[in-house]
């Protein structure tokens, strides 16, 4: 078992640097490729020539690609000096870069809005997975009943409906129209009631969407296994039916429940972008679509880092889930 950790461990971080590579060749190098000067993606075509050409040394961009490249990492570890004449900025580790629209560090804007996604993705994840996982299951077991198909109509109805047209209903009716939940969001530190309230609507309509996808991939999982062989010999031995499911089914359907999970939250922490949007939360998502809008680059490219690092991790855990739920794995 501590052999398959760090092998998955030391895979992860390879991988890691290899899309901190990609991604800072693919917002640095190819630009440059396609005859675009990144620093006047940073201060703007219009700006004067002498305060792109200050911009240009201050991020080191006139350096060779390998020396900006390690720049860049060494600054995730030990922080980076911005420097050009006697004007000098400091970037404390860990240094995601310096957006010179705002005046400020990357790292800071990250770990403000974070909180704000994490929560948000996490508390989605229980509601779907809790609601998603127990509707596939029992309209599994419960082939062709009238709640089978029912389930199935608003499962579809949930993948079919896009976050934006099902957030402005929801707070249309619950918020502005019966007047039940709050649309504004309250920071935690503020009160947590009010952060409690402003969260309801968010996930509810997050979760319902993955609900509708992980109801059909477990309906459709669970009618395989309930199929297989060890499932009629467990029933043949006398097993009771309780454990058939419990013990031996939804152990093999979890696996690709988690294998899903493992994607969508990944890629949910990197910023909702729709979900934080509608509901004008503070997140990633509204950080990444206010930078692409200001073509601020630095906390595109922190945001890409970050979703990146998000969906390494919770594969790493959906990975070690694996070897606990499933003995084949521990085996192997």
């Amino acid at each position: 078992m501590l052999a398959y950790l760090f092998r998955r461990l030391f895979a992860a971080a390879v991988m890691l640097v290899v899309i901190i590579l990609v991604v800072f060749c693919i917002f640095f190098l190819v630009p440059r490729w396609a005859g675009v000067d990144p620093a006047t993606m940073f201060v703007g075509k219009q700006a004067d020539p002498q305060a792109i050409e200050d911009v240009r040394q201050k991020l080191g961009l006139a350096d060779p690609i390998l020396v900006q490249v390690w720049e860049f990492f060494k600054g995730l570890f030990a922080g980076r000096t911005y420097a050009a004449g006697g004007d000098v900025t400091e970037c404390a580790a860990p240094c995601f870069g310096y957006s010179f629209r705002n005046e400020q560090a990357i790292w800071p804007v990250l770990t403000d809005r974070f909180p704000v996604t994490l929560a948000l993705a996490l508390g989605a994840a229980v509601l779907w997975l809790l609601f998603g996982v127990a509707a596939g299951v029992l309209s599994a077991l419960k082939r062709g009943s009238l709640w089978d198909r029912g389930a199935m109509v608003v499962a579809l109805g949930g993948v079919s409906l896009p976050i934006y047209f099902t957030g402005l209903l929801s707070l249309a009716i619950f918020s502005y129209g019966l007047g039940w939940l709050d649309a504004q969001y309250v920071p935690l530190e503020e009160s947590f009631g009010g952060w409690l309230g402003g969260m309801i609507l968010p996930w509810i309509t997050l979760a319902f969407l993955y609900a509708a996808m992980y109801a059909r991939i477990t309906r459709a999982t669970m009618l395989e296994i309930m199929g297989e062989d060890y499932i009629r010999t467990a029933r043949a031995k006398g097993l009771r039916e309780p454990v058939v499911i419990g013990k031996h089914a939804m152990r093999s359907t979890m696996t690709p429940i988690l294998t899903m999970l493992g994607m969508d939250l990944g890629a949910l922490i990197g910023g909702a972008i729709l979900t934080e949007t509608t509901f004008s939360l503070p997140g990633l998502g509204a950080a990444v679509l206010k930078a692409i809008s200001d073509k601020d680059l630095p906390v595109i490219l922190g945001v890409t880092l970050i979703t990146s690092l998000a969906v390494i991790v919770a594969n790493l855990v959906v990975d070690i889930l694996y070897a606990v739920i499933d003995p084949r794995v521990r085996l192997a």
